[in-house]
Parts: C-alpha cells; sequence; structure tokens
C-alpha cells in the first residue's frame, strides 16, 4: 500500500513515501522535528485508499541526498522552494497541502507565498506565523515554550541529545508515538551529518519579511496538551485566515497529533479535502 519513491529536483534527491493512483488528486504532507516522512504513514495509506495521490518527503537536511551543509541553506525561501520544485517534479500544477510542526511553518509560508499552488491547506500544531508573533509579543507563556527554539540554535545541542542513547530525543515524544518510529527518527538522526541538517533549521534566521494573511481554504488543528504552542496563538490563528477556516481543538492530546491520534487525524483530514 506504501510505496517508497524519488523526487528529483535541482536541489537534490529527496526520498518520499507515497500511495494512491497516479493520477489521484495530489496531496504533498510535510514531516515536523525531529521525525521524518513516516509521520504521515497512516495519513498517505488513508489517502490513497480513497483515492488520492498522497506524497510525504523526507525534507532538506532529512533526505540524505539534500543535505547541504550550511546553515543559510535552511531558510524558509530554501524549504518553500523545495515544495514548489517537488510538486513541479511530480507534475502537479495545483495540490493540497498538508503540515505538522516545522512542516506545518513550511505549509503557511507556502501558502502565503503560493496560494494560486494550493487547493486546500491543512496544518496540524503549528500555529500561523503572524499569530505566533503575536503571541510571543502578548504571552510570557507562549515565550517561555518557545524558548527551545533558541536554545538549540547552540552547537552543542548536538551532543546533548544524542547522548546517552539519545535520551533526550526521545523524551521529547512524551511516550505518546509508536516506539518502533522513535526508534527510527533516533537512527536516522544519529547518521553522520544529519541531526546537524535537521537543527539547521532553527539556525538558519527568520523569512525575511512579515506573514501575509492566507486566502487558501485552511484547516487548523491544535491540540490542548501541546507542549510547543499555547492556546493565545492557536485562537489568533484565525485572524489570519481570509478563506474558509476550520479549527479543530483536540482535548488531551499532545504536540504530536498525527501519530498519537492517527485515525481521528486522517478523518479530520478526509472531510476538509472534501
Amino acid at each position: 500500500m506504501i510505496e517508497h519513491i524519488s523526487i528529483e529536483t535541482e536541489a537534490g534527491t529527496f526520498d518520499a513515501i507515497a500511495s494512491g493512483p497516479e493520477d489521484g488528486r495530489p496531496v504533498l504532507l510535510l514531516h515536523g522535528f525531529p521525525e521524518a516522512a513516516i509521520e504521515w504513514e497512516h495519513q498517505v495509506a488513508v489517502l490513497g485508499v480513497n483515492g488520492y495521490r498522497a506524497v510525504a518527503p523526507d525534507q532538506r537536511g532529512y533526505s540524505p541526498g539534500v543535505r547541504p551543509e550550511q546553515a543559510s541553506e535552511y531558510t524558509v525561501t530554501h524549504l518553500v522552494g523545495d515544495v514548489i520544485a517537488m510538486a513541479d517534479a511530480l507534475g502537479w500544477g495545483t495540490f493540497d497541502l498538508v503540515g505538522h510542526d516545522w512542516g506545518g511553518a513550511v505549509a503557511w509560508w507556502t501558502a502565503i507565498e503560493h496560494p494560486d499552488r494550493l487547493r486546500t491547506l491543512s496544518v496540524f500544531s503549528t500555529p500561523h506565523p503572524g499569530a505566533l508573533k503575536t503571541a510571543l509579543q502578548t504571552d510570557e507563556e507562549q515565550a517561555m515554550r518557545s524558548q527551545y527554539m533558541r536554545d538549540w540554535r547552540e552547537r552543542s545541542t548536538e551532543k546533548r541529545m544524542l547522548d546517552n542513547n539519545a535520551h533526550a530525543i526521545k523524551q521529547m515524544f512524551e511516550w505518546r508515538v509508536r516506539p518502533s518510529h522513535v526508534e527510527e527518527y533516533v537512527q536516522r538522526l544519529s547518521e553522520p551529518g544529519a541531526l546537524t541538517a535537521a537543527l539547521n533549521w532553527y539556525r538558519a534566521g527568520k523569512p525575511h519579511g512579515a506573514a501575509d494573511k492566507v486566502s487558501v481554504k485552511t484547516m487548523y488543528v491544535w491540540s490542548t496538551e501541546d507542549v510547543a504552542f499555547g492556546s493565545v496563538a492557536a485562537f489568533e490563528t484565525e485572524k489570519w485566515c481570509t478563506g474558509p477556516y476550520r479549527f479543530e481543538m483536540v482535548e488531551d492530546v499532545s504536540h504530536w497529533i498525527p501519530e498519537e491520534i492517527p485515525e481521528a487525524a486522517s478523518s479530520m483530514l478526509l472531510e476538509h479535502l472534501g
């Protein structure tokens, strides 16, 4: 049911998982940190069964074939460019875009900069960047939640995360994610240069320019036990969406929505796409 494919772009070759008929309505799913494409295994399979062509790539730094060394090559501009390049390589004029965590941030920016390419936008956990900026300026709790983004820019982060059999990475998942997936994430990030590449997303600097509002049909899913994003940014996100907007708040679920409640996440996604 799940295929492993390669996507050739000028930046390099992205590894990906895929499902569904080649001529199905295209859906691209973007993973977060410290995950990989298999975060979306359940959603990719369900979308495929329902006739969509679902593709989830290992993004820049996570795919060995697209792993530049300099942090400056991991800016939001590069990451959004990868999304469009992959869609072009797959022959997709327009497509549905889904993201979680860092993949959610990239999805928001893609919708801001390339609304003509998207049918719909679905984001799990990550608020609109404008809403997050507002929360960081007005909500002390959000500022505390986001401190890790600054801490992880330190060059000692790799050693700290991989020490003691990568205990720090495993602990991030709060025992809410399938152990086999956690082990695969750890194995991938233990490869030479892989964790540095993933952390370069945090080290690349802020996006140039302010985030505009999103006109694309959007679904935003936020969970009440999210350690990274609080309610201020979550509720503020609606103000940044001018098109049809759907907000889903799930109770007693952690930051890892697509993996912790895969059936519910897939169901919400199918409803929004439909």
